[in-house]
């Protein structure tokens, strides 16, 4: 266990107005180096980053991990919107207006990585690379076809592991009111990282999930975090369409922990359709979906060498 990993103030809290009223809370270290933006997924918030952003910063990034709006330390957003656009429209404003970052690279997985994806395609000229593991692969599905790679099998709708998403995405109220106190909430939460098999087998002990499910003990904030499945089903309006019906040509480093049971198994290959610069996929054993705690030493090393070059220039 590293010093500080449980540790809520191991590294400090910088807050900044990114756009219409949205104050996002992120973690700010390395400053005047390569700019590199980490993003949580769910049910996780920029602590899940907490073994990646010393070592990287050590290795010349300036690393900023944001909790996305509605999550962690971040304010609720006044618009009501928490979908995958408003994210990307707050990140790239985080980066480019608060932070002065004309180019900087990306890594995501979860939730984060279907952001990554949107701001690649939204921003080109400023996305110059990323890294993305363990995510939903965008709807490509006539490419996917044409390369011979199987669609999600089973559905995710009869996935025994993915009742969660239904129960988000389409009767978020009533789950709210199921889960009437902190305590209730943080179990519910921290089923993700145990019997729900989204990690590997020992990989979360009971000190590190209850680190990471302190912050959703706040009703309003687990509520704001499933408005990205509600938007994605059509329960919920979004801020705009998410940018993820096109192949991505921004060079990718695709990564993908190999003991995640929530993930669809055909991420890798549909990953290496979808990114036409693609590096990888690589398999990641004994580890699961949240390869950045699982593996935080392999994801360390990786990034640190996919960016080297880019880094090495910023310079």
């Amino acid at each position: 266990m590293g010093t500080g990993e449980h540790d809520p103030h191991a590294f400090s809290i910088d807050r900044a107005e990114v756009r219409d009223g949205v104050n996002l809370a992120f973690v700010h270290e390395g400053r005047g180096g390569y700019p590199l933006l980490l993003i949580h997924g769910y049910p996780e918030t920029k602590r899940i980053w907490w073994r990646n952003i010393g070592p990287l910063a050590a290795a010349g990034f300036e690393v900023v991990a944001p909790d996305l709006r509605g999550h962690g330390d971040s304010d609720l957003a006044p618009d009501g919107f928490y979908d995958i656009a408003a994210f990307s429209l707050d990140l790239h404003a985080l980066m480019h207006d608060v932070l002065g970052h004309e180019r900087y690279g990306i890594v995501g997985g979860d939730v984060g990585g279907v952001v990554l994806y949107d701001m690649a395609l939204r921003y080109p000229d400023a996305v110059q690379r990323l890294c993305v593991f363990n995510t939903l692969a965008p709807p490509l599905h006539e490419l996917y076809n044409e390369a011979g790679v199987p669609r999600e099998d089973p559905p995710r709708e009869t996935r025994p592991t993915a009742d969660y998403f239904r129960r988000q995405a389409t009767d978020a109220d009533a789950l709210l009111a199921e889960l009437d106190t902190p305590e209730r909430r943080r179990a519910y939460v921290a089923d993700m990282y145990g019997h729900r098999l989204w990690a590997a087998p020992g990989t979360f002990a009971p000190e590190d999930v209850a680190f990471m499910t302190e912050p959703y003990a706040d009703a309003a904030k687990l509520r704001a975090s499933w408005g990205v499945y509600e938007g994605s089903t059509g329960t919920k309006p979004m801020a705009d369409v998410p940018r993820v019906f096109e192949p991505c040509p921004v060079p990718a480093l695709v990564l993908y922990g190999t003991e995640d049971h929530v993930v669809p198994r055909n991420f890798p290959d549909q990953a290496a359709v979808a990114f036409t610069e693609c590096i990888g996929p690589f398999h990641i054993p004994g580890a699961g979906h949240f390869l950045q705690w699982e593996a935080a030493g392999v994801l360390n090393r990786a990034l640190i060498y996919f960016f080297a070059d880019v880094r090495d220039a910023h310079r």
